[in-house]
Formats: C-alpha cells, sequence, structure tokens
C-alpha cells in the first residue's frame, strides 16, 4: 500500500484583493512612492486598477485593457501621461513635498 502526500495548495498573495477602500488605495500608492522606484510604482498603481476594475479604467482612461495591463506592470514603462490619465480615474491625487535631505553641516 503506498501512502499519498498531498501538498497544501499555496496561491501567490494579490495585493488587489485587499484594496478594500479609496483610503487602502491611496495609502498603498502613497507607499509606492515614498520607496522612489518606478517599477513598483508602476506595479503599485497596476494593483490599485486591478482591485478597481481593468475594464471600467480602460473605458474612463480611453485607453485599450491589455496595454493597461502591460504599462502597469512591475516591467511596464508607462509614459507620465498615462500615469496621470490612470491616477485620475482612478479618483487618486499625486502630491509632492519637500524631501527630508541632510546637508553635511546638518
Amino acid at each position: 500500500m503506498t501512502k499519498e502526500t498531498t501538498k497544501p495548495m499555496t496561491r501567490i498573495w494579490d495585493a488587489a484583493e485587499h484594496l478594500q477602500s479609496d483610503e487602502d488605495m491611496a495609502a498603498y500608492l502613497e507607499a509606492a512612492l515614498e520607496e522612489n522606484d518606478a517599477s513598483l510604482f508602476a506595479a503599485a498603481l497596476g494593483d490599485i486598477a486591478r482591485a478597481k476594475g481593468m475594464a471600467q479604467l480602460a473605458r474612463e482612461t480611453g485607453l485599450g485593457r491589455e496595454s493597461l495591463y502591460k504599462a502597469l506592470s512591475p516591467t511596464g514603462n508607462p509614459e507620465f501621461a498615462t500615469i496621470l490619465r490612470v491616477v485620475g480615474a482612478l479618483g487618486l491625487q499625486l502630491h509632492a513635498a519637500p524631501a527630508n535631505v541632510k546637508t553635511a553641516a546638518g
């Protein structure tokens, strides 16, 4: 008699499944901005877009759904105009603030 081994089923964690509110989405995007990594920011924006609904976002921005998936992936390189259209359609805003830069004297 052979003993069957069953491996536990695992799923890849998907941030889009956990972004429930506009506040969650804004905080997630803000955290991505703070990392100063363009690909991370694009991927976070893609997660938010998937949480809201990529088809709806495509209609609101006038961009193709496949183009959005590609641009808002970790390997995507969206134009800034695309980022602004997507952020606006998602009901979010980008903000600028002074960087906390320390000088040699300070």
